[in-house]
């Protein structure tokens, strides 16, 4: 991807036969995901890029699922994994795929030409039956009164874009199949920035960094030398509590945000730094076998859950005229580094992420000839 991207989630419901073609697909999907997973590691090539994997292996893979598209988009997948691993230090052996359904593609393009957006907000998506066959089927989902303006400005503009369909659960009710997912449809963090900005002017000098936990999200403020010159906590405890409604959740996340970005605003940051949500985000699709998993739910709690939440603080900020930008995770809340913060400026471990994410962002993002820790 050239840019950070926001994705907007679009829930839907389906029946019957189209609920049978999502399912064969996102099967099909997922099967050719997990078969270039097993042949990366048992012909362990030189892999040097996305456009040298996809030439090696993706006629390879048409032979199981014949759509050019779709196997681009589970190549893309795997090669974003082997990335992620990467960058946090974790080998591409020590994973395991979650027992998740999707298919996507991530050719950006207008219109999507597999998952394609409609003037009426439906969308006309390629599906696959378990005998190669392609079929169109229209889909329906909800939208957000506060996406139809995303939506339509995606369509005035002809907006490239990616898209994505994640089948959340699927069963049968009098025995009728349903299955219930969402269409993620990304677009360029830029483009949403260049047409939604509602505050424009922002007379700060001021970083931000922000580390995002399953109960809190911590803000550490310096300036442009390293030097710390505030921090604060955002509490959202009843969120994470079992048994809070998801929407409810998600509403009190959303104050917490919002409380956040309006701190920030009045203590003069003009940017603020977060986690790289693509090093994030794709560890979605796996576990990581580092005798971190605690309970069956970790995975999501600490990786899916904080990247969505990252994707919603970036989507907020522009309200307040607060620049976003990306630095990766890695040595944000386990280094040297970070114990000696710690130490140094009496700071909990998770506003010592936030203050490293900061540290890491100033070094390069900005033109200073020096920090200081």
């Amino acid at each position: 991807m050239n840019g950070p991207y926001l994705t907007l989630r679009l829930p839907f419901n389906v029946y019957r036969d189209e609920a049978r073609l999502l399912l064969s697909t996102a099967r099909l999907f997922r099967f050719i995901v997990l078969h270039l997973h097993s042949l990366l590691l048992e012909e362990n090539p030189h892999i040097t890029s996305l456009i040298a994997l996809k030439r090696v292996y993706r006629r390879r893979l048409q032979e199981m699922l014949p759509n050019r598209r779709y196997v681009d988009g589970a190549i893309t997948l795997v090669y974003s994994i082997y990335e992620s691993a990467q960058a946090l230090g974790v080998s591409f052996s020590d994973i395991e795929f979650r027992n998740w359904l999707l298919f996507q593609q991530s050719e950006k393009e207008y219109p999507c030409r597999n998952i394609t957006l409609q003037k009426d907000y439906s969308f006309r998506i390629t599906t696959i039956n378990y005998q190669g066959e392609s079929i169109r089927i229209a889909l329906k989902p909800t939208i957000p009164k506060n996406y139809k303006q995303v939506l339509d400005k995606i369509i005035e503009k002809k907006q490239p874009y990616v898209a994505r369909v994640v089948l959340k659960g699927f069963g049968e009710r009098k025995k009728i199949l349903r299955v219930h997912g969402e269409i993620h449809l990304s677009i360029l963090y830029k483009f949403y920035l260049e047409h939604f900005r509602r505050y424009k002017r922002n007379y700060g000098k001021l970083y931000g960094g922000v580390d995002v936990n399953v109960d809190r999200i911590n803000l550490a403020i310096v300036d442009r030398y390293g030097r710390l010159r505030d921090t604060k906590t955002f509490w959202f405890e009843e969120a994470s509590w079992k048994g809070c409604p998801r929407h409810r959740a998600w509403s009190i996340i959303g104050l917490a945000i919002h409380s956040m970005l309006k701190y920030a605003y009045h203590h003069g940051v003009k940017t603020l730094f977060l986690e790289n949500p693509e090093a994030l985000g794709y560890l979605k699709t796996l576990w990581i076998k580092k005798g971190e998993r605690r309970n069956s739910n970790y995975n999501y709690r600490v990786q899916i859950f904080r990247n969505r939440v990252i994707e919603r603080i970036a989507m907020k900020a522009l309200l307040y005229s607060i620049n976003i930008e990306y630095v990766g995770p890695k040595g944000t809340s386990h280094s040297k580094e970070h114990d000696e913060i710690m130490r140094k400026y009496g700071l909990d471990k998770h506003t010592a992420s936030a203050y490293l994410i900061a540290f890491k962002g100033i070094e390069r993002h900005t033109t200073i000839q020096k920090a200081i820790i």
